[in-house]
């Protein structure tokens, strides 16, 4: 499948019928085996990533690491992959060029500027960059607002201001707008109804199931860092039962064989 019919198949996945359910890759291997179960196509993970690489997340990791990075996990598979590259690691157009040249399908690019701040990036000029984004590259936009995730402002105002964005986001050209932090049904309806694009929604803890999400309308379901930090809890497990008992079965009991894993790369 050539580049321009994965970002087709891509877009086209945000139309339904049924939900987009993407699952987050870190690396080369995890990705093999998000495509070898089945998913029709993949998101990365920033945190996920950077923590592959030995980096925080928050806008900490060199941009040509993550795009290094995104490209081995672009070459191992052969179905659409959406990037994940937080606000662009300080020249987002560089970035969004970068993505099209690798290969990837489509990109994430949130409004919150990555330092430990309790504001946005200002939404005229995150509006403008969107637009600059769609006419230089055929990515799947996938914007970010992180109103609820970083609990910006007034609990009371959060879902006027996140209306506000994702509709201004929409109209600069999004194709899907994502909306991290928000986990009761409730607000996810609510959402779904009073913007008209497709949503992104975070699995994660206290999230409804995917199939919950699809009846309340959302498009497509993302679950960012929590397959990496999984498997660092299982490394976490591994350590300690070597180290205290001196046994193995935290790791033999989850592990693939080292056959299948050596098929995953196999041509």
């Amino acid at each position: 499948m050539s580049s321009d019919e994965k970002i087709a198949l891509f877009r086209k996945l945000h139309q339904g019928p049924r939900i987009l359910v993407l699952a987050n890759a870190s690396d080369a291997a995890s990705a093999r085996i998000f495509e070898q179960a089945g998913f029709s196509a993949l998101g990365t993970s920033s945190a996920g990533v950077a923590f592959s690489l030995g980096y925080p997340d928050g806008q900490r990791v060199p941009a040509d690491e993550m795009l290094a990075a995104v490209a081995r996990i672009v070459r191992v598979v052969s179905i659409p992959v959406s990037a994940d590259v937080e606000s662009g690691y300080g020249d987002p157009m560089a970035t969004a060029r970068a993505l099209a040249d690798i290969g990837a399908a489509g990109m994430n690019l949130e409004d919150f500027p990555g330092e430990n701040l309790q504001s946005l990036v200002d939404l005229d000029a995150q509006v403008r960059l969107i637009e600059k984004v769609r006419a230089a590259c055929d990515l799947v936009v996938n914007a970010r607002t992180d109103v609820y995730l970083m609990a910006i402002g007034d609990p009371a105002t959060r879902f006027e201001r996140t209306v506000e964005r994702a509709r201004a986001y929409r109209r600069a050209g999004a194709d899907c707008i994502f909306i991290p932090g928000v986990s009761d049904a409730e607000t996810i309806g609510k959402l779904t109804n009073a913007i008209d694009a497709p949503i992104n929604i975070l699995g994660t803890v206290g999230a409804p199931p995917v199939g919950e999400l699809e009846r309340l309308g959302v498009a497509r379901v993302s679950v960012g860092s929590g397959p990496m930090r999984a498997a660092m809890g299982l490394m976490q497990r591994i350590a300690k039962e070597l180290l205290e008992s001196g046994t193995y079965s935290a790791m033999t009991d989850s592990a693939m064989s080292y056959m299948d894993a050596n098929r995953l790369f196999m041509p």
